[in-house]
C-alpha cells in the first residue's frame, strides 16, 4: 500500500481539510482527490465524507485508521532505525500535550533537545487532558504530556507536582491574604473548564465535599484568567498554567495543599521518540 496515501488521509482527518493535507504533501487539490479516491478503490469503500465544514470519517473509515496509522509509524520506526544504524539521527516526534507544558516548557525543551539532535522533527498537537489520553491511546502521538497518572499500555514518568491556586479578581476582599480554603468558593460564582480537561479541580471539589456554584464553563483555560480579572467569578487553576499572569488576578495558596502531578508518557519504541522522553525526564530534574 503507497504509505503517501495513507499519510493524506490521516492528515486530512487531523487538519479536518483534504486541501491542506495535499498541499503538506504537495499535491493540488485534484490530486490529492484522486489520491484518496485510489485509496478508497484499494481498499473497497469510502473512507471520508467532505462538506463545507470539513471532512467527517465514514464507519468504515473510523476502523481503519488506527491501521493506517501504524503502517505510518512502522514506516518512520524503520527509518529512524535504519538512520541510527548509518550513524545517522533523524525523524520525526509527535507530541501530544496540554496548554500550561506547550506554552512553558515546550519552547525550551524542544531548542534544547534540537541543539543535540537536530536532525529530528516535531509534530505537536495540543488539546486537553481527554484529547492527550485519546492521541496516546489510538497513536496519534510517540509521547504525551499527561496529569492523570499513567496512561495504559505506556511508559511512564512523574515529571513536576504543580500546585493548584485560588485565582480572585485583584480588587476582591480575600485578594491580599496568604491563603484561603477550597470551601471558600462554595459562596462565589464559579468558572470552570468542560468537564473533559478539568479534572483537576473536579477531583479537589469532590475530596473536599463542595458543590461550587458554576457560572460559566469553557474549553480556554487563559479565557478563565481574562474572566476573572473582569470580575465575572473565581476559579481553580494551576500553578504552571498561572505563570506570568499572576499580574492579572490574585493568586491564593490553598489550605490544605491540593496539587496536580505532571507526568510524561511514551506510546512508540521509535528512537527519536525514546531520545526525547529521556531529554525531557533529564531536562526537569536540571530545572527543578
Amino acid at each position: 500500500m503507497d504509505t503517501r496515501k495513507c499519510r493524506l488521509l490521516v492528515r486530512a482527518v487531523e487538519l479536518n481539510s483534504l486541501t491542506l493535507a495535499g498541499k503538506e504533501l504537495s499535491l493540488t487539490q485534484s490530486g490529492a482527490s484522486r489520491a484518496l479516491a485510489e485509496l478508497e478503490r484499494e481498499l473497497g469503500f469510502v473512507l471520508l465524507t467532505r462538506s463545507r465544514a470539513g471532512v467527517r470519517l465514514t464507519a468504515n473509515g473510523v476502523l481503519v485508521l488506527p491501521a493506517l496509522r501504524a503502517i505510518l509509524v512502522g514506516e518512520e520506526r524503520l527509518g529512524q532505525i535504519s538512520s541510527a544504524i548509518l550513524g545517522l539521527e533523524t525523524g520525526v516526534v509527535r507530541v501530544g500535550t496540554f496548554s500550561s507544558v506547550a506554552v512553558h516548557w515546550l519552547p525550551d525543551l524542544i531548542k534544547g533537545f534540537q541543539e543535540q539532535h537536530p536532525g529530528i522533527e516535531f509534530r505537536l498537537l495540543s488539546g486537553d487532558y481527554h484529547d492527550v489520553a485519546g492521541w496516546l491511546a489510538d497513536g496519534s502521538v510517540d509521547v504525551g504530556f499527561v496529569a492523570d497518572g499513567a496512561p495504559p499500555r505506556c511508559e511512564y514518568s512523574p515529571l513536576r507536582d504543580d500546585r493548584l491556586m485560588l485565582i480572585l479578581p485583584k480588587n476582591h476582599p480575600y485578594a491580599d491574604y496568604r491563603r484561603l480554603s477550597l470551601r471558600y468558593v462554595e459562596n462565589e460564582d464559579f468558572i470552570t473548564l468542560l468537564e473533559t480537561s478539568d479534572q483537576d479541580t473536579r477531583r479537589a471539589l469532590e475530596a473536599a465535599g463542595i458543590r461550587p456554584r458554576i457560572k460559566f464553563t469553557t474549553k480556554d483555560d487563559y479565557a478563565i484568567i481574562s474572566m476573572v480579572e473582569k470580575g465575572l467569578g473565581v476559579s481553580v487553576m494551576p500553578e504552571l498554567l498561572l505563570r506570568g499572569h499572576t499580574g492579572k488576578v490574585a493568586a491564593l495558596p490553598i489550605d490544605p495543599p491540593v496539587k496536580r502531578t505532571i507526568g510524561i508518557a511514551l506510546t512508540g519504541d521509535g528512537p527519536a521518540a525514546r531520545h526525547f522522553f529521556d531529554f525531557v525526564k533529564a531536562w526537569i530534574r536540571r530545572v527543578r
